[in-house]
């Protein structure tokens, strides 16, 4: 029988020497490591729990370390991990643009939360205009930091981001809006946004009724599955998607069919 075609749009990797810093550096209040962030443990993760490939995404907290964020994550590829790069606001757009071009880029990934500007920066929406349909974006939505951070992303900047820039793929984490899911559902349910089913320590802290509603009021079709490795275990959140009642096609189309769809991923 072929084997399962699972994709992870969401896993964090650091170079060897850093990963354990970089994992302690900015905690979420309630959430430990179940990996070790390097990429052999990533590496390792996917083979025990049967993941095909996997996002790999960098995020520059400071603009001074976007090329080398880049450089790490672009080295990576392979036919089992995808290259997600970063960009910084603190940059120009050009910057931003030739840093991703150098490395061959066609995604990145935002994180609000560290890397300190808001959805709606205006500088932001600057790069966003220059991607177009070049470049395509993962973000975080939601909480997972104190007030002001938690409040630099939200499903109504996602909503407008989609509303102003059309050709972009844009991608939100945590069914856009993590903690916050009330205001996802309200806000994003059929909009023109894939929606990323990270729920970090797992998924099966929600309620598996509400969940299948979710994915199929928003369109199973742009629902893509994310573990957010190494704060997860992939197993037990493939297992979860398995647990939610869809149906066979859709279960396919979450695990994996979607994601290779929209990254236009060649995986056997």
């Amino acid at each position: 029988m072929k084997p399962e075609l699972v994709l992870d749009a969401h896993t964090h990797v650091w170079p060897d020497k850093i990963a354990g810093l970089a994992l302690n550096a900015n905690p979420v209040p309630g959430l430990e490591p179940r990996g070790d962030g390097t990429v052999s443990g990533l590496d390792a993760a996917m083979d025990a729990h049967g993941v095909t490939a996997s996002c790999c995404l960098g995020i520059a907290n400071e603009a001074r370390h976007v090329d080398s964020v880049n450089r790490f994550v672009a080295d990576l590829a392979s036919a089992r991990r995808y290259p997600v790069g970063t960009i910084h606001v603190d940059l120009s757009v050009e910057e931003n643009m030739a840093s991703l071009r150098r490395h061959g880029l066609k995604t990145v990934k935002i994180h609000p939360l560290f890397q300190n500007f808001a959805l709606d920066d205006p500088r932001l929406w600057n790069i966003l205009e220059a991607f177009g349909s070049e470049i395509s974006v993962i973000t975080h939505v939601g909480e997972g930091g104190d007030a002001r951070t938690n409040a630099l992303s939200s499903p109504k900047m996602i909503y407008d981001i989609s509303r102003q820039f059309p050709d972009l793929t844009l991608m939100a984490c945590h069914f856009g809006g993590y903690k916050i899911l009330d205001d996802a559902e309200e806000m994003l349910s059929g909009a023109d946004v894939i929606l990323e089913t990270s729920w970090p320590p797992t998924l099966t802290t929600l309620a598996p009724d509400r969940v299948k509603r979710l994915i199929r009021n928003h369109g199973s079709e742009r629902i893509v599955f994310g573990s957010d490795w190494p704060m997860t275990n992939p197993g037990e959140e493939i297992a979860a998607i398995h647990r939610l009642g869809l149906t066979d096609d859709e279960t396919r189309q979450v695990l994996g069919g979607n994601l290779a769809r929209f990254l236009d991923l060649s995986v056997s």
